[in-house]
């Protein structure tokens, strides 16, 4: 069952770092090339934004941007939970790592920059270490 109470999923967040580099991708034409598996995508206007493993992009030629790494709170997160992400990206702020984040169906997902990520997981385990004293 999904969590809502915001106590809670601070205290449960269970970072989990995947280990892949991930990258962004546009596609102008709103088609995800064949062979390409994305992690995630975004329509925007200019086009298919496609979150992707680099070494994906870098063999099939495909210009991206941004190396990161992804971070599960593996916590499972209602959509409708109040707080969560504005308590991570704070933090995170605070320690002065960007972050980019993507709510899926069962947990959210932050992607922060490569040489950031040992550190981003250290913040992440502080907060659940702390049992979130969330305002």
């Amino acid at each position: 069952m999904s969590e809502k109470n915001l106590a809670k999923l601070c205290a449960t967040l269970s970072p989990v770092m995947a280990e892949p580099t991930y990258v962004y991708c546009s596609f102008p034409d709103f088609a995800l090339p064949s062979g390409l598996l994305a992690f995630g995508t975004v329509r925007e206007r200019e086009g298919l934004t496609a979150i992707v493993e680099r070494d994906d992009a870098q063999r099939l030629g495909f210009p991206y941007i941004y190396d990161a790494r992804l971070i599960t709170l593996s916590v499972h997160s209602s959509l409708e939970a109040v707080g969560l992400i504005a308590v991570v990206s704070r933090e995170l702020a605070a320690a002065g790592i960007p972050c980019n984040t993507i709510a899926g169906y069962y947990h959210d997902h932050i992607l922060v920059p490569v040489g950031r990520a040992e550190q981003a997981m250290t913040v992440l385990r502080t907060i659940a270490a702390a049992s979130c004293d969330c305002p």
